[in-house]
């Protein structure tokens, strides 16, 4: 079962690169689907959508530091409290009466998940 953890774990890295690395690329679009209504125009908007971009990368970049020297219990433990990120962002999507669909399809899944693959590695450590 711990394989099945440490898989996911890999793929919830890996995605959260992908998301930040297309803020960069594409701040613009990849806001679309964030929730919120498209921040107005202007020449900094992108910059600071890019902003998430440079600290979803790394944060996905820490789960896999932590994997590559074998720390489980310590990429359960990082998981768990990144999970409070998606978490937020929905809780932030719905105070703005922004798309529920996106608050907890996309952000509250997340961190559901994460908070489910956090645990066996936490557990399974011993």
């Amino acid at each position: 079962m711990l394989w099945l953890a440490n898989g996911a774990g890999l793929l919830l890295a890996l995605a959260i690169i992908a998301i930040g690395t297309s803020y960069i690329a594409s701040p613009m679009t990849t806001m679309r689907s964030f929730g919120l209504p498209l921040p107005e125009e202007g020449p900094n908007v992108a910059w600071w959508l890019r902003l998430k971009g440079v600290r979803d990368i790394v944060a996905g970049l820490l789960v896999l530091a932590f994997m590559v020297w074998g720390a489980q219990r310590e990429v359960g433990i990082v998981l768990l409290i990144e999970a409070m990120i998606p978490a937020g962002d929905m809780l932030l999507v719905l105070a703005a009466k922004g798309s529920t669909k996106s608050a907890f399809g996309i952000h509250g899944l997340t961190a559901v998940i994460m908070v489910l693959v956090a645990i066996p590695m936490m557990i399974g450590a011993d």
